[in-house]
């Protein structure tokens, strides 16, 4: 990530304007404001013990407030200067870095109902309002400048996830040939032969991908290790949850789950719960879908709902115990808008160049779990475009 300059400055007050916000204040003490660090991007040898501000106001030049003893640390961005000392003279530096702002955002939400972009304090927040301005949360912000892919970054993840949707094939190939030749077989196996996958294609994860056997696949986030894992057998329910990126800077997750039987036809009660995951998943694309052809603004809690809704109608939203999607960037949970209305309510904008999951899910615990996990981006031109395809329609019959 570049140190901020005057182009992204320019398209910073471009969203304020569009946002009717005045201005967007920055605050940071010893790195607690994640977004400031990434967006502002000191130099790294950079000291940092003092608190400081840094205001872009809608139109004219950023403004800056900064300990005495570190008013150099800004040098890197562009703006005017502002010094305190004093807890006194840092009051009265706020006021004169707005100056005429009315309405502010800064990395808060109200009551917390976005709790990823929640890193300022609550007293600072205090200090803030009591200078006699508006505080609003920056989310929508943070999302257009932390969250967007540029073109590079879509064709590379669009390539991975097609690798992904490679590998669950073969991964499938691999359980069926060890267990058609009798080969013991655990969890583990499975993971290690993904991640050989992953390595010989060119593409890595921070972290490792997941095979759950039977009651394992009830717990959404089950992970097998060398020392704790469950072996596999004829009539075992499979699920598969991979998540990589390419080996090169700047690159983006792709994330599915796939879920398998290990038999050549699949019993009744594993197409019942997946059908009507199935149907969730597909609610919530449909959704989405329908509402950028209409050009419709919608948020992340609304996919949520349509998802949510469906279960709800069949009887099984009691077992959907998580989100229904989550952004992709950079990090497999990336700083947009995520699908949500259960854990948190948010209430970002689903906007271009941005990617998300879609997998609900229904866990009967002690017997078994059904997750069917998409990737979905809006481009610059608000197409919506479902990657890695084909989309998974039935539990895949692995000895059949």
């Amino acid at each position: 990530m570049s140190t901020l300059g005057p182009e992204k400055i320019k398209l910073i007050q471009e969203a304020l304007r569009e946002e009717r916000i005045d201005g967007w204040l920055l605050y940071n003490f010893r790195g607690s404001n994640v977004f400031a660090t990434r967006i502002i991007n000191l130099p790294a040898h950079i000291m940092q013990t003092r608190r400081y501000f840094y205001f872009i106001p809608a139109a004219g030049t950023p403004q800056k407030l900064l300990h005495n003893i570190e008013q150099w640390n800004l040098d890197s961005v562009p703006g005017d200067k502002t010094l305190y000392i004093s807890w006194q003279s840092l009051r009265e530096g706020l006021k004169q870095i707005v100056g005429s702002a009315k309405k502010v955002a800064m990395e808060y939400s109200p009551l917390n109902n976005i709790p990823y972009v929640s890193n300022v304090d609550g007293g600072t927040i205090e200090l803030v309002r009591n200078a006699g301005l508006e505080v609003v949360s920056s989310a929508n912000l943070v999302q257009r400048f932390e969250a967007c892919w540029d073109e590079e970054q879509a064709r590379d993840n669009f390539e991975t996830s097609d690798h992904l949707r490679q590998i669950v094939d073969a991964t499938f190939a691999f359980i069926k040939q060890r267990i058609t030749s009798q080969t013991p077989t655990t969890e583990y196996d499975v993971q290690q032969f993904m991640l050989s996958e992953f390595k010989r294609r060119g593409i890595y994860s921070e972290s490792d991908p997941n095979c759950s056997v039977n009651a394992n696949s009830a717990n959404p986030h089950y992970e097998p290790t060398k020392d704790i894992h469950s072996p596999l057998n004829k009539g075992d329910f499979i699920l598969l949850d991979l998540w990589a990126k390419k080996d090169k800077p700047r690159s983006v997750y792709g994330d599915i789950t796939w879920t398998g039987y290990i038999g050549e036809t699949v019993p009744e009660e594993y197409t019942k719960i997946f059908d009507i995951v199935k149907g969730g998943r597909n609610a919530a694309l449909r959704f989405v879908q329908e509402s950028f052809k209409a050009g419709t603004e919608i948020c992340g809690y609304q996919v949520d709902d349509a998802a949510r809704n469906y279960f709800k109608e069949k009887g099984y939203e009691q077992y959907f115990v998580h989100r229904t999607g989550h952004n992709i960037g950079e990090e497999i949970h990336g700083n947009g808008a995520n699908m949500d209305n259960l854990e948190t309510r948010d209430e970002r904008k689903i906007i271009p160049q941005t990617s998300f999951s879609i997998e609900p899910g229904i866990y009967l615990r002690g017997k078994f779990g059904v997750r069917s996990e998409i990737d979905v981006y809006i481009t610059k031109s608000k197409e919506v475009v479902v990657t890695g395809l084909p989309m998974q329609e039935k539990v895949v019959a692995i000895l059949a």
